[in-house]
């Protein structure tokens, strides 16, 4: 499996607080089979979670380099799991956030709720502009859990849907487990993300996923959202 959404940089948002957290669990993803890891530190504009993307590039380079040292065999990438604002495509321009590698994916959160007014119209104004949004775990937002049109209404405009693996497990809810079950059988995920903020007690968890993702997706299916898909956006 290829990551494409962690907060595993260390120091920055509410994940990793420390370089010892974050290779004890990069550590462990290499033993369970995932090697390429795309870090995606929390960017909100105007909070205490506006890292830039310089002093992050610093930081996953100090973390290359101790991976190296122990001799773990994982590559990075840098993004930010982007905060909607209206300023996103200058902020851009500015160098202040990462689009994932840097290249034309851009992952974007919605507040929880999945409420604001004028989401659609950011979106759109990001496609013209010629990005690619990638919507973090849209299972989880409350809004979409009620109302499953707004899910097509995305879809119709370009929006591409990255999901959490543990969502199958039901590591958010009943709801989420049911919305990502929707989006699955409709074909409307395009990759997963483990979203991890911390160490976990069992790192068994791809392996019980995998098995509960088969009930709704081919392999080659699976295939595509664990690693082929993601290999689009780093390219």
């Amino acid at each position: 499996m290829i990551d494409t959404h962690c907060h595993l940089l260390y120091g920055i948002d509410d994940g990793c607080k420390s370089i010892e957290e974050s290779i004890s669990i990069i550590k462990h993803y290499n033993e369970i089979g995932i090697n390429k890891i795309v870090l995606t530190p929390h960017y909100i504009k105007d909070s205490s979670y506006e890292s830039p993307k310089t002093s992050n590039k610093k930081l996953m380079d100090n973390l290359k380099k101790e991976l190296k040292k122990q001799n773990i065999k994982t590559t990075l990438y840098l993004g930010n799991e982007i905060y909607i604002d209206e300023e996103i495509e200058t902020l851009l321009k500015e160098n202040k956030m990462s689009s994932m590698n840097g290249k034309k994916h851009l992952l974007i959160e919605l507040p929880m709720s999945g409420e604001k007014d004028n989401y659609m119209d950011i979106f759109l104004d990001l496609i013209n502009a010629g990005y690619k949004v990638v919507l973090a775990h849209p299972e989880r937002y409350i809004s979409f859990q009620k109302d499953f049109s707004k899910i097509y209404e995305l879809q119709d405009i370009g929006v591409l849907f990255q999901c959490n693996i543990g969502s199958i497990l039901g590591d958010y809810g009943s709801k989420a487990k049911k919305t990502l079950i929707r989006l699955l059988k409709c074909e409307s995920v395009f990759v997963f993300g483990t979203d991890i903020h911390h160490e976990k007690k069992d790192y068994n968890f791809l392996e019980k996923a995998k098995s509960k993702l088969k009930k709704y997706v081919t392999e080659k299916q699976l295939e595509d959202l664990l690693e082929n898909n993601a290999k689009v956006i780093l390219k």
